[in-house]
């Protein structure tokens, strides 16, 4: 599981740089630490999935750690992209991939 997750965390930097939603400049600290979940008032989703979501995981990997199990951002990050006019043709899949992987 942990490969599979770490295939797709790979796959989802690939597409958010390839489409134009990754940044080169982080975040401010305040935004980073926003209590609010996805940092929905702080934070687009392609930056939480930037800034949050993948360090996280990579850091959990990194540490042979038990990944959080039921994750569903998928629904979210539809809602997400609709609200942003964001195509999500190539991201969502790879979303819901790691959701089922981490079910």
């Amino acid at each position: 599981m942990s490969a599979d997750v770490s295939a797709l965390l790979i796959d989802l930097e690939g597409v958010l740089r390839a489409e134009g939603h990754w940044a080169g400049m982080p975040p401010s600290v305040e935004a980073l630490s926003s209590p609010e979940p996805f940092c929905v008032d702080t934070l687009d989703f392609t930056q939480w999935l930037q800034w949050i979501y993948i360090p996280r995981l990579r850091a959990i990997l990194d540490q042979k750690g038990a990944l959080p199990s039921g994750s569903q951002i998928q629904p979210y990050a539809e809602e997400a992209f609709a609200a942003k006019r964001i195509d999500g043709t190539r991201l969502l899949p790879i979303i819901a991939r790691l959701d089922a992987a981490m079910a």
